[in-house]
């Protein structure tokens, strides 16, 4: 791989404090961006033209790639010429004046509270089942993105004040209010977790070595979880989706669910309103006499 784009993603991880997922991602539509460099014998980046990238692009359109993943790698390639340039690596942009392809607009996946309340009466029997049940009850409280929860530290949660200290995207910190009921079951889980946890781990959320829990394990606690309510699985985004739902639908204040979400544009949380409005609309066609023919 060339070396400039292990740096950026580097950059992504270190400066930017994204998701391992979300840094694959990226690796996956860069690495094929790299062999195409290769197999063009480019040498410098200022050398590539928008009739480069296009053709890049149409070799894939060409092999029946999605809209959604073409959208992806050139959302990847916008990014990584961002940095290029940030870095003082190219006065080029040939991704300028390259649009995506148009995409249906894909709703988050948001569950009514009935499901959610089904999930969280999860009675929990085992040590592991304490600490999937606190993560839930968290999740759902205070509408974490997956790495953040596996982030937190010991000195990020305070019982006492019911609030949580988040290192967000872009390593920007946020303080979020925690439930009672969540409260309730993380002050369960903290007995569990002296138990068993090393001396010098600060994680909140520990595997069974006593190590900070990874972000898979999280999302195979909450499959279990799923699974044993009879219910599909829900998955850690999807409790952060559920809470946005849920708070806009009580309140109608998108800046404050933006504030608790971390977003950093208005924009990326009106796909929200889109969600209640077709929450709204559901109810009208039911219950309005004139809904139907």
């Amino acid at each position: 791989m060339h070396k400039d784009i292990r740096n950026f993603l580097k950059y992504l991880k270190n400066a930017k404090n994204y998701s391992d997922y979300t840094i694959k991602s990226y690796e996956n539509d860069l690495l094929k961006f790299d062999s195409f460099l290769s197999e063009k014998k480019f040498t410098s980046w200022s050398d590539l033209k928008q009739a480069d990238i296009r053709n890049f692009i149409g070799a894939y359109r060409r092999q029946g790639l999605s809209p959604r993943s073409i959208a992806r790698i050139l959302s990847s390639l916008r990014s990584f010429y961002k940095y290029l340039s940030l870095e003082g690596l190219t006065r080029e942009n040939p991704i300028l004046g390259i649009s995506a392809p148009k995409l249906n607009s894909l709703l988050p996946k948001a569950l009514d509270t009935d499901m959610v309340n089904k999930l969280l009466q999860f009675e929990p029997k085992t040590w592991g089942d304490y600490r999937d049940k606190a993560i839930a009850e968290l999740l759902y409280s205070s509408g974490l993105r997956l790495s953040e929860l596996c982030q937190l530290d010991m000195n990020d949660l305070s019982i006492e004040s019911q609030m949580c200290r988040v290192l967000g995207k872009g390593q920007k910190e946020r303080e979020v209010p925690i439930g009672s009921k969540a409260i309730e079951a993380i002050k369960i889980w903290f007995k569990h977790r002296d138990a068993r946890v090393e001396n010098k781990e600060r994680a909140i959320f520990i595997n069974n070595l006593g190590k900070r829990l990874s972000q898979r394990s999280v999302q195979n606690g909450l499959k279990k979880m799923s699974s044993k309510m009879g219910l599909p699985y829900i998955h850690p985004h999807m409790l952060r989706h559920s809470f946005a739902s849920h708070i806009l639908e009580s309140s109608g204040d998108l800046r404050a669910v933006q504030e608790l979400l971390g977003h950093a544009n208005l924009s990326t949380t009106q796909i929200y309103t889109k969600l209640n409005f077709q929450h709204l609309a559901k109810v009208y066609d039911k219950s309005h006499p004139h809904a139907k023919k």
